[in-house]
């Protein structure tokens, strides 16, 4: 995640002023200095539905760095903030949404970037937990999957973890290659191929065929 405490920490107006405005209009508060920002605040209006605010110049980089009125959120409390009430919907829109209010902004590629990862336990308990850039924890397990996919931008491969709310973190390149050395091959049940796989959770995740280590695929992999 970039931070720019340039333009985007502007005090007293411009979009990092308007980032917080925006904030407390959503109904999420505001975070405190130094914050992490993972939890929305009390306060702000209540209605039985969010209001429909339609588009908004937001958007988030392929390197996973949150724009507003062109200019980066320099503020890492207040993306957290946002990221905890972004979806994205069967149509692929992504909306901040909250009870207050509903704005579409724009993602370049995907949501967040996956920046570390864990093995935690031993043997058939252990599971990998994944760190998104805006320091989410997701375990690999049934409910958050790896996918190998075209990237928007190049069309090359590269993995993808489901994270909820119909969102994906892509893999940094460190951690890529740090789960491809924990990978083994194995032929797939269903089609009988070579495979990558790693266990996680109790369960195996297959990552694709082995060629998900040479150059074109890994040069999809973020960076």
């Amino acid at each position: 995640m970039s931070a720019n405490d340039g333009k985007g920490t502007a005090a007293g107006g411009g979009p990092a002023a308007g980032g917080t405005e925006l904030a407390g209009r959503l109904g999420l508060g505001t975070p405190p200095a130094g914050g992490d920002g993972t939890a929305a605040a009390e306060g702000g209006p209540r209605r039985k539905g969010p209001f429909f605010c339609g588009d908004i110049d937001m958007r988030i980089a392929r390197d996973g760095t949150w724009f507003y009125l062109g200019t980066p959120i320099g503020r890492h409390a207040l993306v957290k903030l946002f990221s905890t009430v972004l979806h994205r919907d069967a149509d692929g829109d992504y909306w901040l949404e909250t009870p207050v209010e509903k704005c579409r902004i724009q993602v370049e590629d995907a949501a967040y970037i996956v920046t570390a990862m864990r093995v935690e336990g031993t043997g058939r308990d252990a599971r990998i937990v994944f760190t998104t850039n805006v320091e989410a924890e997701v375990p690999l397990d049934d409910a958050h999957l790896l996918v190998l996919r075209p990237r928007p931008d190049s069309g090359d491969l590269a993995p993808y973890l489901t994270v909820g709310r119909g969102l994906e973190a892509l893999l940094g390149r460190a951690v890529y290659y740090q789960l491809v050395d924990l990978a083994d091959i194995r032929r797939h049940p269903d089609t009988g191929a070579e495979v990558l796989a790693v266990e996680s959770a109790g369960m195996t995740h297959y990552l694709g065929s082995p060629e998900f280590e040479d150059d074109r695929i890994a040069a999809g992999a973020g960076r």
